[in-house]
């Protein structure tokens, strides 16, 4: 029997399940490059190219093996979407049974639900065991549960892999978050190492030219082009990492500096989904350098705590949740992104600096994103679906997984609480705190009214007044909401005015 074994962009992994099942059976395995899986959104340029690249080098990789593959290469005239490409190779093998591993997006299962009916042959589906909690497994840990808090399900993930535990299955260091340590600012210019970059293939110079040919218009910046784009380039980046970069991770994890996009982050999320390295062996690897005295409990902890706990808790919430989750509007936000999202040239340093990153490295780090760029998104009351969108398009990482619920319900707290317990609204002292970027910004985030006033100041006072009624019974904003009603009314509507008018510029 002929199998038809089609694999997604973002599992390029030999230990997939279905791959693993096809090297025993007469498959053929299938790649494509769908015109419709590129600009369904218009994707970052790079997001294309390092996708693309990994997945060329990656069918390669399984040919080498002896594997029968059949990659189907960009050809918009013929080539639209997946099930185009289908139809070619069961034209061309005629395939009595189609098997995938589960895909990670709700639109592609849904795409994936039409497949027999369409072709007239069954479609095996396999769980994606690469994830370390399965769909099923965290709605058995959801089950029964009034709120599905991150923490307790990291610490749940942590004793299911015996990740930094005693032998009494205790916490290492008798504590299982150390994020109170890893807050602080960087006050001195740092020596932030420099990053690997990579000898490039004949595979990525041909889809660095395709790119450039037929993604252009797309938002971003294709060259230089840095990105690892196979399996050995992604396992160098871990290891430089760990050994390099992992010591100065947790202390330095919320800062933000002009100029330095990555500062000591891994940069080894894009790698991670799209299936190039495994969150098991990222967290065993982080564990191992902490217990070799390569890097401190706070930076491991905070590190893996991102992976074993955030990852696999966003994924989670994500399925458990969907496709209702997609329709969330809790602030019922509905006013247009600003234009400055894409060309990134605003009075704001802040914003102006974190959409430079995105624009030239497809990379922004999770601060930036939830603090600055999704911050201001949740302060002015930006449409959740367009803010959304635009997170899906300009990060390599992105995919509706792991987009959709950071962005939907962390940033915006668009689904009224189901994943923070309280929005993470900012002025602009935090930013100030936290990143150099108020010393070179012509608005001065002590005040809050006038023309040299932050905007965050004034639209941080408009969003709680705005939203008092869905926020009063937030526990954790007593003291702001009080601080707010405390204001004389003068004071309110001199914020509220500036604030309109602000937003109206916009």
């Amino acid at each position: 029997m002929t199998n038809l074994l089609f694999i997604f962009n973002d599992q390029l992994s030999h230990s997939l399940h279905s791959l693993r099942l096809g090297k025993t059976d007469n498959s053929v395995i299938v790649f494509c490059e769908a015109h419709e899986e590129a600009t369904y959104v218009k994707h970052h340029q790079k997001k294309i190219a390092f996708l693309w690249s990994a997945q060329r080098h990656f069918a390669q990789e399984l040919a080498e093996k002896g594997l029968h593959v059949e990659y189907i290469k960009y050809d918009p005239q013929t080539i639209n979407s997946i099930e185009d490409a289908l139809e070619k190779v069961i034209k061309k093998i005629t395939p009595q049974q189609i098997t995938i591993t589960e895909p990670s997006e709700w639109r592609l299962l849904a795409k994936t639900q039409k497949w027999r009916q369409k072709f007239g042959i069954p479609v095996e589906t396999l769980n994606d065991d690469r994830f370390l909690s399965s769909i099923s497994e965290f709605k058995f840990w959801a089950q029964g549960k009034k709120q599905l808090r991150m923490e307790y399900f990291y610490r749940y993930m942590r004793k299911q892999y015996n990740i930094l535990l005693n032998k009494d299955g205790t916490p290492t260091g008798d504590q299982w978050n150390y994020d109170f340590e890893n807050r602080s600012p960087i006050k001195e210019k740092p020596q932030v190492p420099k990053r690997i970059s990579h000898k490039k293939s004949t595979i990525l110079n041909e889809v660095l030219q395709l790119v450039e040919e037929n993604f252009s218009t797309h938002f971003g910046v294709l060259k230089p082009f840095h990105y690892a784009i196979t399996r050995e380039q992604a396992l160098q980046e871990l290891e430089h990492f760990i050994n390099i970069i992992l010591p100065n991770f947790g202390t330095y994890q919320d800062a933000m500096q002009i100029n330095e996009p990555y500062l000591y982050h891994s940069l080894l999320s894009s790698y991670l989904n799209a299936g190039l390295l495994l969150p098991l062996e990222i967290c065993e690897a982080a564990e191992k350098a902490y217990h070799n005295k390569i890097a401190p409990l706070n930076a491991v902890e905070g590190f893996i705590r991102q992976i074993l706990g955030w990852r696999e808790y966003v994924r989670g919430i994500y399925w458990h949740y969907m496709p209702e989750y997609a329709e969330m509007n809790f602030f019922a936000a509905n006013k247009p992104l600003p234009e400055f999202y894409w060309h990134g040239r605003t009075n704001m340093r802040c914003l102006a600096e974190a959409i430079k990153h995105t624009r030239e490295h497809a990379y922004s780090h999770h601060i930036q994103r939830l603090m600055i760029t999704g911050n201001f998104a949740l302060l002015a009351g930006l449409d959740v679906k367009e803010v959304q969108e635009w997170y899906l398009i300009v990060y390599s990482d992105a995919f509706e997984w792991v987009e959709m619920p950071n962005t939907l319900g962390m940033a915006l707290f668009g689904d009224g609480g189901l994943m923070a317990s309280k929005p993470y609204a900012a002025s602009g002292k935090y930013i100030n705190r936290m990143s150099n970027f108020c010393q070179n910004c012509q608005y001065d985030p002590e005040l809050t009214t006038g023309p040299k006033a932050c905007p965050f100041n004034a639209l941080y006072w408009d969003f709680i007044a705005r939203n008092h009624d869905k926020l009063n019974n937030n526990q954790r904003l007593r003291y702001v909401l009080s601080t707010w009603n405390k204001f004389t009314l003068s004071k309110q509507q001199q914020i509220r005015s500036s604030a309109a008018e602000f937003l109206k510029k916009l």
